[in-house]
This record gives C-alpha cells, sequence and structure tokens, in this order.
C-alpha cells in the first residue's frame, strides 16, 4: 500500500522515514509524484494547514492513503509566534538561518525563564478525500540565546532542551526522532496504520 506524505520537505520527509521503519507501507513524498502540486497553506491553525494538504493530494489519488502535516514553534512571550507562519516567518523567501535570526532578535534581553517555547505537530491522515484520522505530538523546551548545532532543520539550532543540556540540532536523528514533537505525532499515527494494516 502506498502513503503519500504530503510535503516536498526533504528534512522533514527523511525524518518521517526513520519514524516509519519496519512498517509495510510504501512512502513516497510529493517529490516522487507526477503530479506538480502547489498548495497555498492559509489555514489558521496547524490541523487546518494538515487537512488542506492531504485533501488536495487525495483528490488526485483516491486510491491512496495520503498524510498531510503541519508543525511549527510556540514562542510563549510571543504571544506564540511564529506559529503557523514558522516556516516564512522571516517573509516570503525566509531560510531556517534567517527565521532564526529574526526570532533571537525579538527575544534579545529576554531572560531564560521567559523563553519558554513549544514545538507542535498536527496530522491529518485521509483517504478518498475523507479524513480518518487526526494525530498530535508536542516537545517543549526553551529558546537559547544563539544557534547551536548541525542537525536537524528549523529552529533547532535554538531550541534549548534543558534536560539534555543541548539544542535539538545537537542530538542525532536518531535520539531526535524518538522524543520530538514529530516523532509523538507520527508515533501514534504508525501504531493505527499497523492495526490498519494488518486487518487490510
Amino acid at each position: 500500500m502506498r502513503l503519500i506524505i504530503a510535503t516536498k520537505n526533504r528534512g522533514k520527509f527523511l525524518e518521517i522515514k526513520h519514524i516509519f521503519g519496519g512498517l509495510k507501507v510504501k512512502l513516497i513524498s510529493l517529490n516522487g509524484l507526477k503530479a506538480n502540486l502547489k498548495i497555498k497553506e492559509d489555514g489558521k491553525t496547524f490541523f487546518q494547514n494538515a487537512l488542506k494538504k492531504a485533501m488536495a493530494v487525495s483528490k488526485i489519488y483516491p486510491n491512496d492513503l495520503v498524510v498531510g502535516e503541519d508543525s511549527g514553534l510556540e514562542v510563549k512571550y510571543l504571544n506564540n509566534r511564529p506559529g503557523i507562519f514558522s516556516k516564512r516567518y522571516a517573509g516570503k523567501n525566509s531560510t531556517d538561518y534567517r527565521n532564526n535570526l529574526k526570532l533571537l532578535r525579538e527575544l534579545k534581553g529576554v531572560k531564560k525563564t521567559q523563553r519558554r517555547a513549544c514545538y507542535r505537530c498536527v496530522v491529518a491522515l485521509v483517504k478518498d478525500s475523507k479524513i480518518m484520522k487526526k494525530f498530535e505530538g508536542k516537545l517543549c523546551g526553551t529558546i537559547n540565546d544563539k544557534m547551536v548545532g548541525k542537525n536537524g532543520f528549523g529552529y533547532d539550532p535554538i531550541f534549548y532542551l534543558p534536560k539534555y543540556k543541548k539544542t535539538v540540532a545537537q542530538l542525532p536523528l536518531k535520539e531526535k526522532n524518538r522524543i520530538s514533537h514529530r516523532a509523538k505525532a507520527f508515533g501514534k499515527l504508525k501504531k493505527f496504520l499497523a492495526s490498519y494494516l494488518k486487518n487490510k
């Protein structure tokens, strides 16, 4: 059975592939499809964006299971910004580096105790343009005062985990995939799919 992950983000797809190890399903990203899809992420919540991606793909590939995912960083001091705008926080042509810089500038001089943040991930599973299930995951930490580490992507270089005394970008991929917001949401999805496929 094919499972289409509605993303063109290679780093994100690689993470998901690691999480889904051992599951008997063929994983495909939007980069592996013939259809040149451009999905406008204009939802007001992570779930709305995740569902929009999944539905757009499902209309073209109704026989496949499709997963839409949206995730981002919420900083309490900034009223949960950047939130759904995490990917394009520094503007239309923003990069991970520019997004990190903008956030660091906004938090300059802010005490450690006020730099609490959470990574959030929402996943929508769809088949034949019908939603089957919704999954969520969360990872909480603080925003570091500088970028540290070379692993991961997004805000990983500034997302600090007090328990590990490291940023997410300093963690090996295997460790990140055990604790991340995406690992938690997709772990729930993996468990659901294992049961679903067994009954097929």
